[in-house]
């Protein structure tokens, strides 16, 4: 599988190539484009800031350009956080894309959006600040109507980026699960 791997908030970090390695001992071609032109951060906040400072449009930009050589392939589109929001954005927009794989994040969908039965599985913490129970109810029938089939999963007391081991949020047992499923759904497509 191809799969376009966008990093979270705090840029792409080491543990962002490490998630691409996993992936890639899984058998899959993995791409990480580096939205933040070699910048990173050590703080949510930081990150927010540097998301601001280059403006959610030229993110945006930067991924469409990053995935516009590969798209033909057919990716599978992934993302961490604020990559995840990107990816999704991505995915809904290509109508080549096989999958799309979200940890820790999701997006608004336009009213428009429309895809032929993408498969699309979310994996994020519970509580998660940023992702909210009445948000991600009203994100699962948003993606339903819009044409994918969909799959989330929860993980309680886990923090918000819990699959990274780099950040206070790292919750071993949840990303080891995580990751268990997630290399199936990829199997699957």
């Amino acid at each position: 599988m191809d799969i376009m791997l966008f990093h979270s908030a705090y840029g792409l970090t080491p543990s962002v190539e490490a998630a691409a390695e996993r992936l890639r001992a899984a058998g899959h071609q993995v791409w990480t484009p580096d939205l933040y032109g070699g910048r990173t951060v050590g703080t949510v906040e930081e990150g927010v800031a540097l998301r601001d400072e280059i403006g959610k449009d030229e993110l945006l930009k930067r991924a469409v350009l990053a995935a516009a050589p590969y798209s033909e392939r057919g990716l599978v589109y992934m993302g961490l956080s604020l990559g995840a929001s990107i990816a999704q954005t991505l995915a809904l927009g290509d109508e080549k894309a096989r999958g799309l794989l979200l940890f820790h994040g999701t997006s608004d969908l336009a009213e428009s959006a429309s895809v032929d039965e993408l498969p699309v599985q979310l994996h994020v913490a519970e509580p998660d600040p940023f992702e909210t129970d009445d948000w991600l109810s009203s994100w699962y029938l948003q993606m339903r109507k819009a044409g994918a089939d969909v799959e989330i999963y929860r993980y309680r007391g886990a923090g918000h980026v819990y699959t990274d081991p780099e950040l206070p949020d790292w919750d071993e047992e949840a990303a080891d699960r995580t990751w268990a499923v997630a290399l199936d759904f990829l199997k699957g497509l």
